[in-house]
């Protein structure tokens, strides 16, 4: 389980710096583009998405099975 963690935190990252590296030209308009948006939008979005990651997440484990990540291990 600490496998899937450690990877699932990992991939974040390469997206995250991946976003990033490609627009790095482009940050300060995005910067500015998000400043202009209500906190209360931007909350709502990121609690959306961090739902969605969550049902992902859950979804993905029920699916192929707790059982198999412990059998591995024990």
């Amino acid at each position: 389980m600490l496998e899937i963690l450690i990877i699932s935190i990992g991939l974040v990252l390469v997206i995250e710096g991946t976003f990033y590296f490609l627009l790095a030209y482009k940050l300060k308009i995005l910067i500015n583009i998000i400043k202009t948006i209500n906190p209360q939008i931007i909350q709502t979005i990121s609690l959306i998405v961090a739902l969605i990651g969550f049902c992902l997440i859950y979804f993905t484990m029920r699916y192929y099975g707790l059982t198999i990540i412990w059998e591995n291990h024990y």
